[in-house]
C-alpha cells in the first residue's frame, strides 16, 4: 500500500458531447450525432420502437443514472407529428443529456422506458393522459390527471383552449369569452394585460 502523498487523483470526466458521441457510435444509423445549442446537448433517435434499448445503455454503460424528465411535443401539420423528449444526467460525470425520438400519429405508440428508469411511470402516463401517445410495455397505463372514460387529449394542439364537451355530458366547453378571468386588451403593460377576476 503506498502512503499518501498529498496529490490528488482526478480522473477526466467525459463531457456531453463525449457521452453523446458514445451513444452514437454504440447505435450508428440509429442514434444521430451530438447536436449543441446554448451549452447543452441533444441527441435524436431514429426509431421510436428501439428507444428502450438506447436508454438502457445510456444507463448501464454511460452512466445515466438519473432521468430528470421526459416530455412530448405535438408537431400538428407534420408526420411525425410527435417527439418524445427525455432529459438524462449523469451524477457521477455531472453531465444533462437529452434523448429526441420522433413517433408517427398514425399508432403513436413507443416502448415504455420504465424498465430503466421507474421514474419513468408517471411520466409516460402523463404523455399518455394528455397527448394520448401510448407506451407499450408499461405496467400502469392509465390516465392521471383527466378521468378514466375522457376522450379527448388536452395537450394536443388541435385541441381548443375552451375545451371540448363529451357526449356523457361530464365535460362541457368553456367559453373564454366573458369568462370568470379576462385579458384586458388595448392596455399599455403586461401588468394591466393580465387576465384579473370579473366583479
Amino acid at each position: 500500500m503506498t502512503p499518501f502523498t498529498g496529490e490528488r487523483i482526478v480522473a477526466p470526466m467525459a463531457t456531453s458531447k463525449e457521452m453523446a458521441e458514445r451513444l452514437a457510435a454504440r447505435f450508428p444509423g440509429l442514434v444521430s450525432g451530438a447536436a449543441e445549442f446554448r451549452g447543452e446537448v441533444t441527441v435524436g433517435v431514429g426509431e421510436a420502437a428501439r428507444i428502450a434499448e438506447v436508454m438502457a445503455f445510456a444507463k448501464s454503460d454511460l452512466g445515466f443514472d438519473l432521468l430528470l424528465d421526459v416530455s412530448a411535443v405535438d408537431h400538428l401539420g407534420k408526420e411525425p407529428r410527435y417527439e418524445m423528449v427525455y432529459h438524462l444526467y449523469g451524477m457521477a460525470a455531472g453531465v444533462y443529456l437529452r434523448v429526441k425520438t420522433a413517433v408517427g400519429s398514425e399508432a403513436a405508440e413507443l416502448p415504455t422506458v420504465t424498465g430503466v428508469w421507474r421514474a419513468a411511470d408517471w411520466h409516460e402516463r402523463e404523455a399518455f393522459d394528455l397527448m394520448g401517445l401510448k407506451f407499450t410495455g408499461h405496467p400502469d397505463l392509465r390516465r392521471i390527471l383527466m378521468w378514466e372514460g375522457y376522450p379527448h387529449y388536452p395537450l394536443r394542439k388541435d385541441f381548443p383552449l375552451a375545451g371540448l364537451p363529451t357526449e356523457d355530458g361530464s365535460a362541457n366547453a368553456a367559453p373564454l369569452a366573458g369568462g370568470p378571468f379576462v385579458t384586458s386588451t388595448g392596455e399599455k403593460t403586461a401588468v394591466e394585460r393580465e387576465p384579473r377576476a370579473k366583479g
